[in-house]
């Protein structure tokens, strides 16, 4: 589409969302003579604190033509392999696992977990932890990044597919400056006013300071509050709390070794009321605790939150957050688009924010490309979004599902929550009956969002197998957790190590090499 039919674009509110937003949408059609203003508050603060992605952004740099060399250092960005879960499980070998990323090489290994984890759901006593096969978690394991050294034959190695930690207000700033550069205009102001046509399109808005901005599409990027979508368009918001108990978060950073090895995982360790993530930058860890609130207070989460860091938080300022989890149900409604937190959120359990921003921006663009401002065409992405935020509900509860803790009333009361989709009914009844699990993933289709292996590390991983297993049989072949192991440590071996990497990279920035020991003090 060499046109657009739009003059004037406004983004309301900035962070990560606002500022990803502008890119994307300059990047599209910042040439094609759309002028595009992010208007930002300074009177309002920024949420800012999630700090780790899913592969996905991979796909949003590259689309920006920018190299991980310009924006990993100075967001003090880590390589993140996977997601490592301790504590949600009892299951004697499963008391852990990994959700990791895949990579080509793990096609022996990986064939091999998913074979093991039919055995043993069909009764056989076979190894089947996700953490044990494949090549991403063997990488966290060793604090290695996931790239390969170059190959002596000159080769090209294998995909491997990996994402990232980083601090998200230095994002921000990153993306902010990229946006400049490509066009977009930045106003500081605060809206007092929304004002309406008589079809219900939003005119214009009226700042504080008497001005007027008007616009043909405006995108509500300001956070839960949806100053445009829920308070001036009247947009409804779905809730999830039934289905997620969470609503709460704290954040408190500690300090990084300069001297250790950087890890090359998130961590999502299961506490008494809750989960804490541990997150590590190249200058310090990022660490938080996301808790129900009908479980427990806010100085008592804090309080355990601290005892679990121990003596690194001491000092440390915590940060306490309020979530409003769940989606609204148009996403594009007249002519405002809502993104980031203003159409909804699902607690930071797989780290899945940015995709949603990232995937909501780019399929407005393909659908505008398609067919401009028609109903069918909204009507079309809203039902998009929705499966998408409904999909990522599912993966995310599933965890929550399967949890076999006993230590307080919030596991149990997740465990024997009954509150969920058919979708995941069917799913869970079917692994757990040995039944054909293939069919069943292939029958649902687009609405999973997860791909087949990310369900299997998962119920795989949370150890969801009968309690009463046997020897396997004869031609029941399979690999065990010891040879699995060797193999992908022999892979491991051909890739970088997080720390080098990172050295790398923060050399070729800037042509002079600054050890990251030195970041991390800075």
């Amino acid at each position: 589409m060499n046109s657009i039919p739009l003059q004037h674009l406004v983004i309301v509110g900035g962070g990560t969302a606002g500022w990803m937003s502008a890119n994307l949408l300059a990047q599209q059609w910042g040439q094609r003579g759309l002028r595009i203003t992010l208007l930002e508050s300074s009177e309002i603060g920024i949420i800012g604190v999630g700090e780790g992605s899913t592969p996905y952004l991979r796909q949003f740099f590259d689309r920006l033509n920018i190299k991980e060399a310009e924006w990993m250092p100075a967001c003090n960005a880590s390589f993140k392999c996977g997601i490592r879960f301790p504590g949600w499980s009892t299951v004697p070998g499963y008391e852990s696992y990994v959700h990791p990323f895949f990579n080509h090489a793990d096609l022996a290994t990986g064939n091999a977990f998913f074979s093991n984890a039919c055995l043993r759901r069909r009764g056989a006593d076979v190894d089947a932890n996700p953490q044990d096969f494949f090549i991403a978690a063997e990488l966290a394991r060793q604090c290695r990044a996931p790239h390969y050294r170059p190959r002596g034959d000159g080769q090209a190695s294998p995909p491997t597919d990996y994402a990232y930690h980083f601090d998200a207000g230095l994002l921000g700033q990153f993306l902010k400056s990229h946006a400049l550069k490509l066009g977009v205009r930045h106003q500081v102001g605060t809206v007092s006013q929304v004002l309406r046509h008589e079809n219900g399109d939003i005119a214009s808005l009226q700042l504080e300071d008497g001005s007027l901005l008007a616009a043909d599409l405006f995108v509500d990027c300001s956070g839960f509050r949806g100053l445009l979508i829920n308070q001036a368009l009247g947009e409804p918001f779905v809730s999830y709390r039934d289905q997620l108990f969470n609503d709460r978060a704290i954040a408190i950073p500690t300090a990084l070794d300069p001297d250790q090895d950087i890890p090359s995982e998130t961590v999502s360790e299961a506490l008494k009321h809750g989960w804490a993530w541990k997150i590590p930058l190249t200058n310090r860890y990022g660490n938080g605790y996301v808790y129900a609130s009908s479980f427990v207070s806010d100085d008592e989460a804090e309080a355990e939150l601290r005892r679990h860091l121990g003596p690194a938080a001491e000092g440390q300022t915590a940060r306490r957050l309020q979530m409003r989890v769940g989606r609204i149900h148009q996403h594009w409604r007249n002519n405002c688009l809502a993104i980031g937190l203003s159409q909804g959120f699902i607690e930071p359990l797989e780290a899945t924010a940015l995709m949603l921003i990232q995937f909501s921006v780019e399929l407005f663009i393909a659908e505008m490309a398609q067919g401009g401002f028609s109903r069918s065409r909204q009507t079309k992405y809203n039902r998009r979004i929705q499966q998408m935020f409904d999909g990522v509900l599912d993966y995310v509860q599933t965890h929550y599902q399967l949890n076999s803790r006993e230590d307080s009333d919030y596991w149990r009361e997740n465990r024997a929550n009954k509150n969920i989709s058919a979708r995941l009914a069917s799913i869970l009844e079917v692994w757990d009956r040995g039944g054909d699990f293939e069919a069943e993933l292939t029958r649902h289709g687009d609405d999973l969002m997860y791909i087949r292996p990310s369900w299997y590390c998962l119920l795989a991983g949370m150890g969801r197998f009968p309690s009463a297993l046997r020897a396997p049989t004869t031609g029941q072949e399979h690999l065990s957790k010891e040879l699995a192991r060797r193999a992908i440590a022999q892979i491991a071996n051909q890739f970088y190590g997080q720390r080098e990497r990172l050295q790398m990279l923060a050399s070729s920035l800037d042509g002079v090499a600054t050890p990251l020991k030195d970041l991390a003090r800075a």
